[in-house]
């Protein structure tokens, strides 16, 4: 089994390289690679210990968040570095205030994971949700480095609890400590004889409690919506955008923010076609007092606001659950409005919940789309929807007080 985790380490890689010229994503994953480990080497104080943070993309980063600003806040001395997987967390906080160094994580090999951590010199890891790399994991304990995984969630389908899955099993007893989502993930680990785990909650929940307190008015979207009712769309994709065009059409009323999962610029002209009275974030200022009073629909385009655009909104879509899975839908509860989210939301916790409280509300097609769009634009069903939805978020926070204790307690703060 070790034999095809390497090669399948290693035709991921090659298979990237291959796309690298014609795929943008590709080419960013795979240039941010190239002599890393030197790159590294040149960067990095000799000797220096390090606080490190890994997080697959931009999703697990915001999820992590709250975790690594505490600690940059209460020991502002520690010198942390932070690494991505992906581009898409790369490419957007590879110049957060909160870490020393921001890098790619080199490929997991065993010559690669021997040198990183030979060259940052952890004093104990942290990774986010997922992600568990045989051969970095293997070097830390070799070395006696404490791994922590939080808001570690896991379900029955998972490699780890198949009989075939004994490789994967022994990855995870490599890990100092699970902080778990909820209490299923404690008793499955459990069921495969690992007990150094325990129920903190998820972290993203402290990081997204924080949102409305942050929020810092943007003037743009203030003046487009002015006293309309709004639909905020976030990390939308084009299902997605297909049913969101005929629901608009149908409430000239509304106004909707945009914000789609893909913003080349392929994908914006495809948008800006699908909404003729649309608006783009970026040239807002140019538009005539005319156009911009016909203006349906503002489509943002950028990353990096959407946790914000929330605020504007009287009710929230997001994207993604006509595909891989939803995105997130905390972000949009945290400001107290109801979320309504394609069919593919089970492996989503917080949407099984909001679901349960009546705050969420899921579809499977245009009509569906619309009798709850429709029952959700009476104050007396949306204005309580959206108090579940925001006092949901509020009672789960506390995670991150919960692992700050523990490094406290285990001193490895020290």
């Amino acid at each position: 089994m070790r034999f095809l985790y390497q090669a399948g380490i290693f035709l991921y890689g090659l298979l990237l390289r291959i796309l690298a010229p014609f795929h943008a994503k590709a080419r960013l994953w795979v240039n941010g690679r190239k002599d890393l480990l030197k790159k590294i080497e040149q960067t990095v104080e000799p000797g220096q210990k390090h606080i490190w943070f890994h997080f697959a993309s931009l999703g697990e980063f915001e999820q992590g968040r709250s975790v690594l600003e505490q600690i940059r806040k209460r020991f502002p001395d520690e010198k942390i570095i932070v690494t991505f997987f992906s581009p898409s967390g790369f490419e957007i906080r590879k110049n957060t205030p909160l870490a020393d160094h921001v890098f790619y994580l080199p490929e997991d090999t065993a010559g690669n994971a021997r040198k990183f951590i030979e060259l940052i010199n952890p004093k104990f890891v942290v990774f986010t949700k997922y992600e568990y790399w045989y051969f970095y994991f293997r070097e830390l304990k070799r070395r006696n480095i404490r791994l922590l995984m939080i808001s570690a969630i896991f379900r029955e389908e998972q490699l780890f609890f198949k009989e075939y899955g004994g490789f994967y099993r022994n990855i995870l007893k490599n890990v100092s400590y699970f902080f778990t989502q909820n209490m299923d993930s404690v008793h499955m680990l459990k069921w495969i004889r690992i007990t150094n785990a325990g129920l903190a909650g998820d972290t993203r929940f402290d990081r997204v409690v924080e949102l409305p307190k942050e929020h810092k008015e943007i003037e743009v979207v203030r003046d487009f919506v002015g006293d309309h009712r709004v639909l905020v769309a976030g990390s939308t994709w084009g299902q997605d955008e297909g049913l969101l065009k005929v629901l608009m059409d149908n409430h000239k009323g509304w106004k909707m923010i945009l914000a789609p999962h893909e913003i080349h610029k392929e994908h914006i002209t495809q948008l800006m076609g699908l909404f003729p009275k649309s608006l783009l974030f970026s040239k807002y200022e140019s538009y005539s007092d005319i156009e911009k009073q016909q203006a349906q629909v503002l489509l943002i385009d950028n990353i990096g606001m959407l946790s914000s655009l929330y605020a504007y909104g009287d009710m929230a879509y997001i994207g993604g659950g006509f595909g891989a899975g939803i995105h997130n839908t905390l972000e949009a509860a945290t400001y107290g409005i109801p979320v309504i989210f394609g069919p593919k939301y089970s492996r989503f916790q917080e949407a099984v919940d909001l679901l349960e409280l009546g705050a969420g509300f899921s579809i499977g097609n245009q009509g569906e789309l619309n009798g709850v769009f429709g029952a959700l634009m009476a104050d007396e069903k949306r204005l309580p929807a959206g108090t579940a939805a925001k006092n949901y978020v509020q009672q789960r926070a506390g995670a991150t007080q919960i692992i700050m204790k523990y490094l406290e307690t285990e001193r490895l703060l020290e």
